[in-house]
């Protein structure tokens, strides 16, 4: 029987949105993940959809995607009934002639792909069996851009129905080290604030978003269908004035990160040339005077400038430059205040009149920007575009950029993109909506700033390289270069960048890579930048050349499994589907409604991405364990010396109190997650003498490791060591505790909620046992192998299957993790393994909306004041000054167990109240 084929030709990474038939009763969406890993500011997003069709007929469930502009799909698969149906990327010409064929046996198409300010859409359906299930995944990659010094991961989400299992998980890590992360978006507000956890470890940082299925039901940009919004995950890496970041990888591909800080800011030249012509009435030429205005009042004193409106004349505030003088900023605004819409539409005219204005006015030392603001397409004197494009790049001649912007969807965008790409520019879509004003003001503060111009990227050594010429570099943005080294010999490898920077030439060199990275991370940022490239030159060629740069950017697309303008994706799907279509849309085709966002909706980041690059880095190694405080006193106790260990500080902000281990072993990877004990509560009613069939393991069964020996007479208790994340400081605090103590992670009264954990009797393990208890009757019961859930007289092991819904209480199973949700409490529970002995570590993942709680897992985050380093270190916690030790401990609320940096005190001083608060005597 014939398979029917779906095409899907798209290309984007930044947003991603899943999107189904919103009528629950039908099916139900039961797991919706989001990924996101970035490694050298490339970010691999992986979106996968469960979707269950609880019905006893067949029906048709679909998977709708928005994926940013700058992004590449590199994959796309759907899972029923066991089958697997993987798409394939074939060039365009290939995957339309197979869409054909499948019409011409019978077979139906009907969707559209459409865009809006960032994003660009996917949708596909498939008709899935009475009470079967499929599985959607779909993986994106985008080389994140930096704008106006930061860079931004942003993940849309939209499931269009509370889902159980709702979860996004964020990795970064950065080898220069992360100078800040911050997380924004609608979704980052108000009750949902408290289902995002951070952490901050120098080079890597996590982010965690598990709101509750009630949460998603009551925020601000929620309701009976789910969320509806953004989370946007923004950060920058640290810098200096070298050469910045170089990266090879084994095979000799290599990427240079450069973006040097501190240097000494360009006075520049600039003229805006405005569109007054009839088409811009109205709101548009209101907002465009509003932003003039401001930007007027942004320009520095040393800058020069001038001003043209045009129709199908064109009118001069002066006819050249002039000092951005009070004065004259003062004369330019009444000028601004008067621009009316009238008249026809002279491009051409217009922008050869800036150029000339511009190359009037040469100042040494200075740098050149026109700026273009039009609605439509040239209507007067020159309208050939042809013709406009080659009188504009004659005029410019090469000496500066033209940056245009297009307001609004009737401008002809290609036109004004290959115009500025012509003059080593961009064009920009200003979306006419209420924010235009502020997305022309965002635009100008990316260029507002040039710090050094003509640079020229230089690899001796290298070869097949990206573009290396760049007019200007603007404070807060980024130059990046790809390429390969010429034979892989690093030794004849020789990068340097040559630059203006005011009035003399400046050199930036270095000779030794300072990282080796996965090749195929370091590969595809290649690919990706020479195909975007490529197809950018393209649009400024013809004729052979033309031809053959396109086949070039077909070939390398092909090679790496991107979506582009060039290929398609072809899905097989079950016999007797239809087939869809979509085409990557151009800017400016069909379109829904833009999506608000901020400045110009210039994205720059993905929406998740989990496994496609592992990377180790350094890790801290811990000195031997010092001595213990006792543990259960309530004094406090002083903390053991350390005396060999480096006091250097590192960077290790924002975590949550978790265990920390004096793991050696460092690998890098995200999940965290610190569960604190409960309060005493009345004894675990007895289980009834039932026979329950096994419950399976929370991970793969591995060959158990002999138990230890036993310990040696006189020999110190074991002991667990916890991390406390600190406000406003970037080292936590770590305490131990001794030996197998039961412990109250969390107590909510007014919820019945109590949760307890049992330590276990490995040296720096965690606990073995945890047990979750709600109201009188409901228990979960957690071990290394077991997961057993308790309402009433029924008990419910864990068999794996989807979740267990037992009360207000939501159980899901995931490889190597437990997640508990009831209310607004959400709870993750990870298993590790160390030297063969399994135990469980607990995280609050969603924090509780009231302050009417307890427990380690409750504890907020310490505050301390350092007051001296030598010759001892101490700390005043709390008005209480403390003897303390610099430290190590591994970080057990993270999957990847890093090993972080902390001051080493006693319990009852980190806690700030006796351990024995913090005892239990059952679970």
């Amino acid at each position: 029987m014939e398979r029917a084929v779906v095409y899907v030709t798209l290309f984007g990474l930044l947003l991603a949105l899943v999107t189904t038939l919103p009528i629950k009763e039908d099916w139900d969406i039961y797991s919706f993940h989001i990924n996101s890993t970035v490694t050298s500011r490339y970010a691999t997003t992986v979106i996968t959809s469960r979707v269950a069709n609880r019905m006893d007929e067949s029906k048709e469930i679909e998977f709708h995607v928005r994926i940013p502009k700058n992004a590449f799909i590199s994959k796309f698969r759907m899972f029923i009934d066991g089958q697997l149906y993987d798409g394939a990327v074939k060039a365009k010409e290939q995957a339309q002639q197979e869409y054909t064929d499948a019409v011409s046996r019978g077979q139906s198409a009907g969707i559209v792909s459409s865009v809006g300010r960032t994003l660009e859409e996917f949708k596909t359906s498939v008709t899935v069996a009475p009470h079967k299930k499929v599985t959607f995944e779909l993986t994106y990659e985008e080389l994140l851009k930096r704008r106006i010094g930061k860079y931004e991961l942003q993940i849309h989400a939209r499931p269009m129905q509370p889902v159980k299992d709702f979860k996004v998980d964020v990795y970064i890590h950065e080898k220069a080290g992360i100078s800040f992360i911050n997380v924004q978006g609608g979704l980052s507000t108000k009750d949902l604030a408290n289902a995002i956890t951070k952490t901050h470890a120098d080079k890597q940082a996590w982010v965690y978003f598990y709101p509750t299925e009630d949460q998603q039901k009551t925020c601000d940009s929620c309701g009976e269908q789910g969320m509806n919004g953004d989370l946007v995950v923004v950060y920058d890496v640290n810098r200096n004035a070298s050469i910045g970041d170089i990266k090879k990888s084994s095979d000799g591909y290599f990427v240079h990160h450069f973006a040097p800080s501190n240097l000494t800011r360009i006075s520049k030249n600039v003229v805006f040339i405005i569109d007054q012509s009839g088409s811009m009435s109205g709101r548009k030429i209101q907002q465009t005077r509003i932003a003039l205005l401001h930007i007027l009042s942004d320009l520095a004193e040393d800058d020069y400038f001038g001003l043209i409106t045009f129709d199908g004349e064109i009118f001069h505030w002066k006819r050249e430059l002039v000092q951005a003088s009070k004065e004259n900023l003062d004369g330019a605004k009444e000028f601004v205040q008067r621009i009316n819409d009238r008249g026809a539409t002279d491009i051409n005219l217009a922008v050869l009149e800036g150029a000339r204005m511009l190359n009037a006015h040469p100042r040494e030392g200075s740098a050149s920007i026109l700026i273009l603001l039009t609605d439509g397409d040239p209507t007067s004197g020159v309208t050939n575009l042809g013709r406009i494009k080659s009188n504009v790049k004659e005029a410019i001649a090469g000496k500066f950029p033209l940056y245009c912007l297009g307001f609004g969807y009737d401008v002809n965008f290609e036109f004004l993109k290959t115009m500025s790409l012509q003059n080593d520019g961009v064009a920009r879509r200003i979306y006419d909506d209420s924010d235009a004003d502020l997305q022309l003001r965002g635009f100008y503060v990316e260029v507002a700033t040039p710090l050094l111009t003509d640079v020229t990227m230089i690899y001796l050594g290298g070869t097949n390289l990206t573009q290396t010429n760049f007019s200007q570099y603007y404070d807060g943005s980024e130059i990046v270069v790809a390429g390969q080294i010429t034979d892989n010999n690093v030794e004849t490898f020789i990068p340097q960048v040559v630059a203006l920077s005011r009035n003399s030439k400046v050199t930036f060199s270095e000779t030794n890579i300072t990282e080796i990275v996965s090749d195929d991370l370091i590969q595809r940022v290649w690919a990706y930048l020479t195909v975007k490239q490529l197809l950018e030159k393209e649009l400024q060629l013809s004729g052979p050349e033309k031809d053959k740069v396109k086949e070039e950017a077909l070939e390398l697309s092909l090679k790496y499994s991107f979506v582009t303008p060039l290929t398609s994706m072809v899905v097989t799907k079950p016999p007797g589907e239809s087939t869809d279509v979509l085409h990557k849309p151009k800017e400016g085709g069909t379109h829904t409604n833009p999506q608000r966002g901020s400045g110009l909706g210039l994205a720059g980041g993905s929406a998740g991405g989990s496994h496609s690059f592992l990377t180790t880095s350094a890790i801290i190694q811990p000195p031997p364990p010092p001595p213990r405080s006792s543990g259960r006193g309530n004094r406090f106790v002083q903390a053991g010396r350390l005396r060999n260990y480096s006091r250097r500080r590192k960077i290790y902000p924002d975590y949550g109190m978790l265990p920390a281990l004096k793991d050696h072993r460092r690998k890098i990877y995200p999940d965290y997650g610190m569960l604190p004990a409960l309060k005493e509560d009345a004894p675990l009613p007895p289980m009834p003498s039932v026979a329950v069939p096994p419950a399976v393991a929370l991970m793969p069964s591995v060959a158990e490791a002999p138990p230890p020996p036993p310990m040696p007479s006189g020999a110190a208790p074991l002991s667990h060591r916890f991390l406390l994340k600190a406000e406003n400081q970037s080292i936590p605090l770590c305490f131990d505790i001794t030996g197998n103590e039961r412990l109250k992670l969390l107590h909510s009264p007014s919820r019945e909620l109590s949760v307890n954990g049992e330590l276990d009797s490995v040296a720096d393990g965690g606990f073995t046992k945890i047990v979750i208890r709600v109201k009188a009757d409901l228990y979960i019961d957690i071990d290394v192998n077991n997961i057993i859930v308790r309402d009433g007289q029924t008990l419910t092991p864990h068999t794996g299957e989807e979740h267990i819904t037992a009360g207000s209480v939501t159980v899901i199973k995931r490889n190597k993790e437990v997640d508990v949700a009831t209310g607004d409490i959400r709870i993750v529970i990870l298993l590790h393994e160390r030297h063969g002995e399994k135990f469980l570590w607990p995280v609050l993942r969603q924090h509780p909306s009231d302050n009417n709680i307890e427990g380690i897992l409750a504890l907020k985050p310490a505050v301390y004041e350092e007051l001296q380093q030598t010759p001892s270190s101490r700390l005043k916690i709390n008005e209480q000054e403390v003897d303390v030790d610099r430290s190590g401990a591994v970080d057990y609320s993270i999957v990847s167990r890093p090993t972080l940096g902390c001051w080493l005190v006693s319990a009852d001083a980190a806690l700030q109240r006796p351990l024995d608060d913090f005892i239990v005597a059952q679970l």
